[in-house]
């Protein structure tokens, strides 16, 4: 009797995929989380088993809905690709968050350096970086933080130049924080930037227009030269019918 009141009691808890609260955020955190997801999610896209999610809802034990909590980024390995209202542990062969990134803000800033950070080492978060887009609360606005036999070791940045630059293993990628204080995730393999989806319209649709702008000026050489190559040819005719030779004028 006791198990099946035990089963039933697991199976009746709700778990809900919203606070029923509108989500408020600067303009700034809203543009890097919406980043954070949609560029890690682009690079990873060919990998049917990372999981990459933000601003929803971890449940990370069963049976208690308020043990809770929404990362501005996730990053999960070794679990389905697929589209989740929220993400339970307990049906994810109890595989946690990988890497977490935290967009933090004046409201979220005790919580992302105290609550939080505590309790992602406690779940066994691999990695956990934070990053305060108005550099008002974090000095420097980028850090990351690499767990190590269960406590949070700061991850040691390069400066090249005006850029600090702090190395993800979990990603296999670097987190740069530029000059002019933003954020970006970078593939040392490549060499690349990664573009969120709109950046990358940008990139194509400047591309194209580079390219178009190429075969334009290469078109108007051709015209030139043409034209060029007629007035050459109308003076040869004229000259000849005057009685002289082209070739020695």
């Amino acid at each position: 009797m006791m198990t099946t009141s035990l089963r039933y009691s697991l199976f009746d808890v709700t778990y809900p995929d919203s606070d029923g609260l509108p989500m408020a955020e600067s303009d700034a955190a809203r543009d890097y989380l919406i980043y954070g997801v949609e560029a890690l999610d682009s690079y990873f896209q060919e990998q049917t088993d990372v999981y990459v999610s933000g601003n929803l809802f971890i449940y990370y034990e069963q049976g208690n809905p308020k043990a809770v909590v929404a990362p501005d980024v996730f990053v999960v390995f070794d679990v389905e690709k697929k589209k989740r209202p929220s993400y339970k542990t307990w049906e994810e062969n109890d595989k946690i968050p990988d890497f977490v990134l935290e967009i933090t803000s004046k409201s979220t800033a005790s919580e992302d350096r105290g609550t939080k950070k505590g309790l992602y080492a406690y779940l066994g978060v691999k990695e956990y970086f934070q990053y305060d887009p108005t550099a008002d609360y974090l000095k420097p606005s980028l850090q990351g933080f690499r767990l190590v036999e269960g406590n949070y070791l700061p991850i040691l940045g390069q400066v090249n130049g005006d850029r600090l630059s702090i190395h993800s293993e979990t990603l296999g990628l670097e987190l740069w924080l530029e000059a002019n204080g933003e954020m970006r995730f970078y593939a040392p393999k490549t060499k690349t930037k990664l573009l969120s989806p709109k950046e990358m319209e940008q990139a194509k649709h400047q591309a194209e227009q580079a390219q178009h702008q190429a075969e334009q000026a290469q078109y108007q050489a051709e015209q030139a030269q043409h034209q060029a190559e007629q007035r050459a040819a109308k003076l040869a005719t004229k000259l000849r019918e005057l009685g002289l030779d082209p070739d020695l004028i």
